[in-house]
């Protein structure tokens, strides 16, 4: 999967704030993410990341 830095995603849980849509901060083999809701910010290994993405969403999209 290509990501990108400040690229929006979909995950497929919802955050229990209420919001699916995360921005990525970091990309390696691990994968930091900042939640558009509230602004929790978590670093995971990249196969769960790959895992839990639903979609990665256009410029469009997240506005």
């Amino acid at each position: 999967m290509d990501l990108k830095l400040n690229q929006k995603v979909e995950l497929k849980k919802q955050h229990p704030c209420g919001s699916k849509v995360w921005t990525v901060l970091r990309v390696g083999m691990d994968i930091k993410l900042r939640c558009d809701g509230c602004g929790h910010e978590l670093m995971l290994p990249r196969s769960k990341v790959e895992k839990a993405i639903k979609k990665i969403l256009s410029e469009e999209d997240a506005k």
